[in-house]
């Protein structure tokens, strides 16, 4: 009889004191094992960690959802659980539980041994390819950061802008550009819905003289008609990101991507609802003629593991993925998960630390 059940960890950020964080100081992550009472010792994994401010089930009842869920599952008395029937047991406005659960049937399904998927990422044989995260803080830390990417072998850097004086942000992309042009080093930006729709295509004109490969969410969420006009004449790509999440009706979704009409969609499973809903998402921009790519939202090695080997399995090769955030950690879960020369690497013969 299968049986479930859920332990968790605080994950502490690595991030220096200069850079504050808010109350986002750490993030708790979930697990789920999958097992089965007649051979425990074979489980599936799977990682709910919904991120403050942007996940539709992060809140304080959280843990206690949770623990009911895995109250009722067990009671159910299940002899098997397909990936795609672990997706229908829970509700679309419970998507890190989604993710979840269809991560742990899908990595027991393939014999517990955190190899969810077959392909040249997972069997160990090819690296992914990613972009080097610059994360917000003053302009001396994000320039320390940058270098220390190029440093590292990055072909593709994605910067959060938005928190500081536009003016600043300006002449730090000034100086990235100064050091590598772009046949050397692609440039992603995020404004995280910083812009005001009024002032929104002023500023990807000035950001567009960088030759920038893409602007995430350039203005808040919700707004479909000012979105369309930002999309229709920006110089730079518009990527959707936040304006996805808690959008689980499919004709909706239609209706988004043929009203706005983006460049890229950026697919984060722990926010949207799991592998097969990303899926979903790929195949919908794909039919509309619109690029995407897969990105972690701050998980832990669990959730970066099955992210990266979906990755492996769908997405584009040789073009860059928004993965690696687990390294943010210093208390993350051991894996054989590493990044060298810009790509993500993992190790199938290697060693997990087990949650708990």
């Amino acid at each position: 009889m299968l049986q479930l059940h859920s332990v968790s960890r605080a994950l502490r950020f690595n991030f220096p004191a200069r850079t504050s964080r808010g109350a986002l100081t750490e993030h708790l992550a979930h697990y789920l094992l999958l097992s089965d009472t007649a051979s425990p010792e074979r489980a599936g994994w799977g990682e709910a960690a919904p991120l403050a401010g942007l996940s539709p089930d992060h809140g304080p009842d959280f843990a206690a959802t949770l623990a009911g869920f895995v109250r009722e599952f067990n009671h159910r008395q299940l002899r098997e659980l397909l990936p795609q029937e672990a997706a229908e047991l829970v509700g679309p406005e419970w998507p890190a539980l989604r993710f979840a659960l269809e991560t742990a049937a899908l990595d027991y399904q393939h014999g517990g041994r955190r190899q969810l998927y077959n392909n040249a990422f997972s069997r160990g044989e090819a690296g992914l390819p990613i972009n080097g995260l610059v994360w917000m803080g003053d302009a001396a830390f994000m320039r320390e950061q940058i270098e220390a990417k190029l440093a590292a072998g990055f072909d593709c850097l994605k910067l959060k802008i938005g928190s500081l004086d536009f003016a600043t942000e300006l002449r730090i992309l000034a100086d990235i550009r100064a050091q590598a042009g772009p046949d050397r080093l692609t440039l992603r930006v995020d404004a995280n819905g910083a812009f005001a729709p009024a002032d929104a295509l002023g500023k990807l004109e000035q950001l567009a003289r960088f030759e920038l490969h893409s602007i995430e969410q350039p203005i808040a969420a919700g707004q479909w008609a000012a979105l369309a006009e930002v999309c229709r004449h920006s110089p730079v790509p518009v990527a959707l990101d936040e304006e996805l999440i808690g959008l689980t009706d499919p004709a909706r979704q239609t209706g988004l991507l043929e009203l706005v009409r983006p460049a890229y969609l950026v697919l984060k499973p722990t926010l949207l609802g799991g592998l097969g809903a990303s899926q979903h998402w790929a195949a919908l921009a794909d039919g509309h003629g619109i690029g995407w790519w897969l990105t972690s939202a701050l998980e832990s090695n669990v959730g970066l593991n099955a992210i990266s080997q979906l990755a492996g399995t769908v997405a584009r090769p040789g073009f860059p993925q928004g993965l690696g955030t687990g390294q943010l950690y210093h208390n993350n879960l051991a894996a054989p998960l590493s990044i060298r020369a810009g790509q993500l690497h993992y190790n199938p013969a290697g060693t997990w630390e087990a949650p708990g």
